[in-house]
Formats: C-alpha cells, sequence, structure tokens
C-alpha cells in the first residue's frame, strides 16, 4: 500500500513513498541543503565569493563601498557585461567564441568611421554594427553546421581577421574621437535615472516574481502537485523588493543608477526569461546536453547552433558601441587587451558550465561584477594590473573546479 493509497488527498509527487515531503520553512532549508550536497550550486559559490571579496577590499580601503564608487563600477560592469551575456549563450550549447574582443572593437571603429568621418546618422550607425555582428554570427554558424570546423578554430580566425580590419578601417590615426557633447557619449558617461524611476523600478522585479511564481504554483496545484504557499512567495517578493530598495537609495546618495546598466540588466531579465521559460530556451538547454539526443527528439539543431552564435555576436557588437560611448573614442585599443578574457571569464565565474547545457543569463551579472569589484579594489589600493590578471585567473581557475566537482557529484546524484 502506497501512501496514496492510505491518503487519497495526498499530493501526487508527495504520494511517492521514494521522494522525501519537503514542506514548510524548515522543509524548505533542507531541501536547499540536500540540492547543495548533490552538486545543485547554483550561484552559491559567487555569491559566497562577492561578500568575501566586498568585506577584503572595504577593510582595506573604505572608498570601496562609497556610492560614488559603486556608481562608476556599474558603468563599467555594462559594456563587458552585455559581451558576456552573448557569452552564456554560446556555452549554453557547448561551443565558445573567442572572437568576441575583436568583433566590439570593430562595432566602435565602425561606429567612429561612418558616424563622424562619413557622417552617417548615429542611428543607422549602430544599427550597420550591429548588423555586421549577426553576419559574422551566422557565418560561425555556418562553418560549424555544414563544415564542421570547431568554434574554437574559427572563432580564433575570426578574432585574428576582425583584429586586422579594426585596425585597417581606423587608418594611420590609430582613433577617432567621438562627439563629446552628443547622447550617446552622454550614455555611457553621464546619464542616471531620475530618483523616482530608479525606485519604481526597484519594485518590479518582486511584484514580477510574485506574479510567475503565483502562475506556477496554480499549475501545478491544478496538476495535483505541490506548489509554494502565497505566504512564502509574498516574504521572497517583499526581501527582494526591501533589498532592491536600499541599494537604489544608497547609490542614489551619489549620482544615482546609470541608465546603461539598467539596460545590461534588462538584456539579462529578458534573456534569462527566454532561456528558463520558452521552448527556444529549453531547446538551448537540451542541445548543450546531448546534441544528438535533441536532433532524435526533433530539435531543429542547426537552428540552435545559429541563433546562440548570432546572439553571441550581436551582444559582442552591442558592448563595443557602449563601450565606444563609455570612453568617448574608437581607437585601436578597444576590444584587445582583456576584453576576451573578462567576458568569458564572467560568464564560467558566475555559474555557466563549460561542458554546457547549465548556466543563466544572472552568471553574465554576477560573474562581470566579480571582476569589475576585483579591478576597482585593486585600482583604489594602488597595486600593479598585473595582479588582476594574477586574481582573475586564480578566480576563473578556482570557478571551473567548482563547476567540475559539482558535475561529478550531479552524476553521482542523479541530477546531471
Amino acid at each position: 500500500m502506497t501512501v496514496s493509497d492510505r491518503n487519497p488527498g495526498a499530493l501526487l509527487d508527495r504520494g511517492d513513498e521514494r521522494l522525501k515531503d519537503r514542506s514548510g520553512a524548515k522543509g524548505a532549508i533542507q531541501g536547499f541543503l540536500d540540492r547543495v550536497r548533490s552538486g545543485d550550486l547554483g550561484s552559491l559559490p559567487v555569491v559566497v565569493g562577492l561578500v568575501l571579496i566586498c568585506t577584503i577590499f572595504q577593510t582595506l580601503n573604505p572608498v570601496f563601498l562609497s556610492p560614488n564608487n559603486l556608481v562608476n563600477l556599474l558603468f563599467d560592469c555594462s559594456t563587458v557585461g552585455i559581451i558576456s551575456l552573448g557569452i552564456v549563450c554560446v556555452l549554453m550549447v557547448g561551443e565558445i567564441d573567442l572572437s568576441v574582443g575583436s568583433v566590439s572593437g570593430l562595432a566602435s571603429a565602425l561606429l567612429g568611421v561612418l558616424w563622424v568621418q562619413w557622417g552617417w546618422p548615429v542611428a543607422l550607425a549602430i544599427v550597420a554594427a550591429m548588423a555586421v555582428g549577426f553576419v559574422t554570427g551566422c557565418v560561425y554558424a555556418l562553418l560549424l553546421n555544414r563544415l564542421g570546423m570547431p568554434s574554437f578554430v574559427s572563432t580564433l580566425s575570426g578574432l585574428l581577421a576582425f583584429l586586422g580590419l579594426q585596425l585597417y578601417i581606423l587608418g594611420p590615426t590609430g582613433s577617432i574621437n567621438l562627439p563629446y557633447d552628443s547622447p550617446m557619449v552622454d550614455f555611457g558617461q553621464l546619464l542616471v535615472m531620475p530618483y523616482w524611476v530608479s525606485h519604481t523600478l526597484a519594485v518590479v522585479p518582486g511584484v514580477l516574481g510574485l506574479f510567475l511564481g503565483y502562475r506556477k504554483a496554480q499549475r501545478r496545484r491544478a496538476a495535483g502537485l505541490s506548489s509554494r504557499s502565497l505566504g512564502g512567495l509574498l516574504l521572497q517578493a517583499v526581501a527582494m523588493t526591501l533589498v532592491l530598495e536600499l541599494v537604489t537609495y544608497y547609490l542614489n546618495q551619489s549620482r544615482g543608477v546609470p541608465w546603461m546598466f539598467a539596460l545590461f540588466v534588462g538584456l539579462v531579465v529578458a534573456m534569462n526569461y527566454a532561456l528558463k521559460r520558452t521552448q527556444w530556451g529549453r531547446s538551448m538547454t537540451a542541445v548543450g546536453g546531448n546534441r544528438e539526443a535533441a536532433r532524435r527528439a526533433g530539435i531543429n539543431v542547426r537552428l540552435i547552433y545559429t541563433s546562440a552564435f548570432a546572439l553571441c555576436a550581436t551582444l559582442a557588437a552591442t558592448g563595443g558601441l557602449l563601450s565606444a560611448a563609455r570612453l568617448a573614442t574608437a581607437s585601436q585599443q578597444a576590444g584587445t587587451g582583456d576584453v576576451n578574457l573578462n567576458a568569458i571569464a564572467a560568464a564560467v565565474i558566475g555559474g555557466t558550465s563549460l561542458f554546457g547545457g547549465r548556466g543563466s543569463a544572472y552568471s553574465a551579472l554576477l560573474g562581470i561584477i566579480v571582476i569589475q569589484s576585483i579591478a576597482s579594489g585593486l585600482t583604489l589600493l594602488d597595486l600593479s594590473s598585473s595582479l588582476r590578471y594574477m586574481i582573475t585567473g586564480c578566480v576563473l581557475a578556482i570557478a571551473v573546479i567548482v563547476d567540475s566537482l559539482a558535475r561529478r557529484s550531479r552524476v553521482s546524484h542523479g541530477r546531471a
């Protein structure tokens, strides 16, 4: 006799004797601990790491967590963060794009040439630069789908080719200054949200989470499954809203929340919704987990690869445009240096698996905040940039080790 036979009113997923009944606050905590032990870590490692980084740098220099420094940090996070968001897409399907830095640099160079030198309207120049990124991603996907060329090789070739093209179109001067009084440069350097707008938007995540959580709970109850209580959903929404309101209030003690960071967060939320709640997102996860199984399940694997690479290159171009706006110039140094490293490292540090099939858009957000926090803290301490490379490399290595160990644990617990 099963639990359902003894208690006809039991929920379907609580009626199986093989499942543990986790209910109430104690059950939620125990369930969280069980997931951690089984390797389902989520964002826990990066959140713990971020707390440690902030604690150390704030102890060494009290300016680190000052409102003004945090506003500057958010400005700096946005450009590479959007590039990293594209890296999440290709990592989700088990591939890589090594040319995002060069694509971003080429996009900034195109903006300078088309807008400043050729006199194109700025909107048209932006669209043209993003279109180049989109076509680039489609070409990478074509090489993978039709010729079987590994993405490592094709994107490495693209890195070199686009870097050369960037140097060629910028010419002997090597840089093009953007108009300082233009709205685009203001957007990249100065524009912040009005006080009332930032506080209003801080309420949106909590309300949206409550709405989506309630709808999910309704569907589960209709199917006879257990679901989260309305009280638990309300408590989560209120807690999230209070935290965001406090952060917004603190940032408004300085200049406020940058519009550029709001754009980045908006893209993260949209991408996360697409990855978690749409057929396309589920197909991305399936292809990254097992390409052949996804193909046999009827998923258009080639189309999924094309969408991933096209999104990645388009977001790389977008990041390059915002970087040009941030620096008010398009130069030969744009997209070079550590842009590639930081974009890929941010996605991995934030929790996206290098093995494909696991990750979220919030990986880019959390990861780039970690990297920029390290850079900002070392700058305030007036330490060499060589330390930043070494520390970032160590953090990346630790993130990959944690991911590998967690993957083994998930396999052993049947959660892979």
